[in-house]
């Protein structure tokens, strides 16, 4: 029991780590991109770009979720692939909100886990039930 109990926070970190690098890089690309609207240089804009691109990178995002995968199912005993080989047309975006609402985040607390509008994760939500075929209270 202590073993699961550990994993457990040690998932909880982990997901709480993500949430808050997320929303420092949502953040600073907002930033950056206010920045880079009043910038006048065209050298400085350019070089601003490149730091807004290599901010919204989709790898590093990806091995977060690597890592992420890894620690959820330790904890979750197989939850993604039971998952998957339930629900074969589920996409690998509803598989993440499905492990997030698994940890029972709230939609503000996915929404920069997605890099979504937390009125798309209700709307992804609404839709997840309906290609589950849940009730809205599941």
């Amino acid at each position: 029991m202590d073993e699961i109990e550990y994993k457990n926070q040690e998932l909880a970190a982990t997901t709480f780590h993500l949430v808050q690098k997320s929303e420092i890089l949502h953040t600073t690309s907002e930033q950056l991109i206010e920045i880079n609207q009043y910038c006048t240089d065209e050298h400085t804009r350019k070089a601003i770009a490149a730091l807004i691109r290599g901010l919204t990178q989709p790898n590093q995002l990806d091995k977060d979720w690597e890592v992420f995968t890894q620690r959820f199912d330790q904890v979750h005993a197989d939850f993604l692939r039971r998952l998957k080989e339930k629900f074969p047309q589920i996409t690998p975006k509803d598989q993440k909100l499905c492990a997030y609402l698994r940890l029972n985040l709230s939609s503000k607390e996915i929404a920069p886990l997605l890099g979504i509008s937390v009125r798309s994760v209700e709307v992804s939500r609404y839709r997840l039930r309906r290609k589950l075929d849940l009730d809205t209270e599941e």
